[in-house]
């Protein structure tokens, strides 16, 4: 239940975070098309409008589904100490301060989705958690993203044309890579559900042997006298 409503909340989040990459972008065209003439005051009041309006939401979404992510992480490490037979490294109150904490979290989350990847695949425990290939992206694209988002927070404190037109570019390229991030979360959720969930017989097929062709004739026992010993 939770890995469906996060997995909901991502996906919504990538269409919001693609369309406020779309709203920097027509805002960085206005701003090169003011080099040669006046704009129409409704057309820059409209961009506005769309960069405001699309960056709330997306910040709205993105702390939903960050909070979904985060409570469905602590349940699936539940879930994954039930199936190892073995205790996470991490505590749950070193699990959350290390997913809370900004800046701490650049580190601790991409360690904590490979303790929970070699947790479900049965590691073994006195074995060093190794990181798989997706776990790998999302977690240099989890810390490429947050020093994105903290250049274009500080980008913002600067004066002069030139430096607007790059918090722009900078804010269009962070909004691009939090729906890609956002995609590899809901990636990672669904491979993880796979390995830690159990199989719903209300969704298994039944199967029944129909027809065997093209199998070799079974030996016949031999037949026994009337009245002999079996």
């Amino acid at each position: 239940m939770l890995a469906r409503q996060a997995v909901a909340m991502l996906w919504l989040l990538v269409a919001l975070a693609v369309l406020a990459a779309a709203a920097e972008i027509w805002r960085y065209v206005l701003l090169l098309q003011s080099r040669f003439g006046a704009l129409s005051s409704g057309v820059v009041s409209a961009s506005d409008t769309f960069v405001y309006t699309g960056a709330s939401l997306a910040l709205a979404v993105g702390t939903i589904a960050a909070g979904l992510t985060i409570w469905w992480l602590y349940v699936a490490r539940l879930a994954a100490t039930e199936v190892s037979g073995y205790e996470p490294g991490r505590t749950n109150k070193q699990f959350f301060w290390g997913m809370l904490v900004p800046g701490v979290n650049l580190a601790v989350a991409g360690s904590v989705f490979a303790e929970l990847e070699h947790t479900a695949e049965r590691g073994d425990p006195k074995q060093r958690p190794k990181p798989g290939k997706l776990v790998k992206w999302w977690w240099g694209l989890w810390i490429a993203d947050g020093l994105l988002m903290a250049a274009t927070l500080i980008w913002r404190f600067r004066d002069g044309v030139q430096a607007q037109a790059d918090g722009v570019v900078l804010a269009a390229v962070t909004d691009l890579g939090g729906a890609a991030l956002a995609v590899l979360t809901l990636l990672l959720i669904r491979r993880f559900v796979k390995l830690l969930a159990p199989i719903d017989t209300a969704n298994v097929r039944l199967m029944r042997v129909v027809k065997v062709a093209d199998a070799p004739t079974p030996p016949l026992r031999a037949t026994r006298s009337f009245g002999s010993v079996r």
